[in-house]
């Protein structure tokens, strides 16, 4: 198994994968003009050449990243390569300086490992106004908010700046 960035030419297997666990809410769907346009922030872990998981790192600042659309296709899982895709992506917040990494999942033990730890999801502002607001689950998220690394208290400034923009 091969970790590397994605590649544009990547991005079909992409959206199939991240598609294969959209559908029961797993994941948030993503469209293919989405993904390619944000696959600068992918992670592929490629076997034998067929990428069997995705990840994605999305960089609110240097305050937050977020961990997302994280998939292994399901014939590839138990061989580590979700592990791979943390780790990676882990390393790149590092790389760029990030203090803080949240994600939003079903799964909180497979994440407890790496260092992540329960937070109430008001705590991250970012996240709630990019993809909570406009999720069809927002009243019924079942959902934990984890969260490693440092909060920062001037996101919650940030937030309410955007909220302002979004009523106007």
């Amino acid at each position: 198994m091969r970790v590397r960035k994605a590649m544009l030419p990547d991005a079909e297997a992409v959206c199939a994968l991240i598609a294969s666990y959209s559908g029961d809410g797993t994941v948030l769907p993503r469209s293919l003009a989405e993904v390619s346009e944000n696959i600068r922030d992918f992670t592929v872990v490629e076997d034998k050449g067929t990428i069997i998981g995705c990840a994605a790192l999305h960089l609110y600042g240097p305050h937050l990243a977020e961990v997302r659309s994280i998939t292994v296709a399901r014939e590839a899982q138990g061989r580590g390569a979700g592990r791979r895709l943390v780790r990676a992506l882990l390393a790149e917040a590092q790389r760029h300086s990030v203090r803080g990494v949240c994600l939003f999942t079903r799964i909180p033990q497979y994440f407890a490992p790496f260092g992540f730890g329960v937070v109430n999801r008001d705590d991250l502002p970012e996240k709630l106004l990019k993809d909570c607001l406009s999720c069809p689950r927002l009243h019924c998220c079942d959902e934990t908010a984890m969260f490693l690394g440092e909060l920062v208290e001037g996101s919650a400034r940030v937030a309410r700046a955007a909220e302002l923009v979004q009523i106007q």
